[in-house]
């Protein structure tokens, strides 16, 4: 068992002012009284040193023109090379500006729906009717995008989709070639994310409204506080460290793009790249025809350096406003 509080503040006097200080307790000492607390810290340990530790030394396949016959150390150094590659591409302008602009909608549209949903929820008093919903909001999460691009070509599609075949008929308008216009899928594959996702923000941002001491909102209604003045004067604003957090999170990927959204939802069609083409997407089809493993791992690279950059920028900018809602 740890000693007592009396036990680790042994009394330890300095030049006689008789200020008493803390013990110094050794590795070892530390070790052999919270080793059941290390021991089950050690699976979770391991698991992140083998998956996200280890496999960084694959970093080293960015700096190299990769020749299976000599192997990855054997292979030459190329420096940036790669790097350039994906910067000097005709497409890298089109690429990045499509995987910063869809991110950052994403981000925006992740925590304000969900959140009001969330509040809509919270306000719902049939327990069982809120269970209900929030089961039928968070069953998207669980489909893969091969199965949703499906979906969504069960609406879409020229000929025999939902839209075409019965929808635009029934309200007198033509049918239109969804997957040879690029006006709408900047707005169809934002919905889609939210839709995807809501139910699993919805869940994060319930359970922190729920965690909201009610004495608030009771002592609101007897100053005669309205529910949208509740709303806007307690609940969203007790809300913002898990809204900082969750944005913050979500910056730290905005390099990131959802490789089955761009790549399966929109069933590679050529016509819709200027508006679906982004950085993981074009790796991958430059993967393909050219081969080189050292492009995929530039850019793989060069979005989590941003990300790890922005994470740490976004969180200074956070704390020099309010240090109780950053990250760290």
């Amino acid at each position: 068992m740890p000693p007592t509080s009396m036990e680790a503040l042994a009394p330890a006097r300095a030049g006689g002012s008789g200020e008493i200080k803390p013990r110094k307790r050794s590795l070892g000492s530390i070790l052999r009284h919270y080793w059941m607390f290390y021991l089950m810290l050690l699976p979770g340990v391991a698991l992140l040193v083998i998956n996200n530790y280890i496999p960084m030394a694959g970093i080293i396949i960015a700096f190299k023109n990769v020749n299976y016959e000599i192997g990855i150390l054997n292979s030459p150094w190329v420096g940036l090379a790669n790097f350039k590659y994906l910067f000097r591409s005709p497409d890298s302008y089109i690429i990045i500006r499509n995987t910063l602009l869809y991110n950052s909608a994403f981000i925006l549209l992740n925590m304000t729906i969900p959140l009001a949903f969330a509040i809509l929820l919270n306000e719902l008093k049939n327990r069982f009717l809120s269970k209900t919903y929030q089961t039928i909001m968070f069953l998207p999460y669980f489909l893969s995008y091969i199965v949703i691009s499906y979906l969504v070509f069960g609406f879409m599609s020229d000929e025999h989709g939902y839209l075409n075949g019965t929808l635009l008929p029934a309200l007198g308008l033509e049918p239109v070639r969804w997957y040879f216009t690029q006006e709408v899928w900047p707005i169809v594959l934002p919905i889609i994310n939210t839709w995807k996702g809501m139910g699993y923000y919805t869940v994060i941002y319930l359970a922190a409204i729920i965690g909201i001491d009610d004495e608030y909102y009771e002592a609101a209604t007897i100053d005669g506080a309205s529910k949208w003045q509740q709303i806007a004067s307690i609940t969203i604003p007790l809300l913002k460290p898990i809204l900082t957090i969750m944005t913050l999170l979500q910056i730290g990927r905005i390099f990131n793009a959802d490789f089955g959204l761009f790549f399966q939802v929109p069933r590679e069609s050529g016509v819709l790249f200027p508006v679906t083409n982004v950085i993981d997407t074009y790796v991958y089809r430059t993967f393909l025809s050219v081969g080189d493993v050292g492009l995929s791992s530039a850019a793989g690279l060069f979005q989590s350096v941003v990300g790890f950059i922005l994470v740490f920028f976004s969180n200074w900018v956070v704390r020099r406003f309010n240090s109780e809602n950053a990250l760290f």
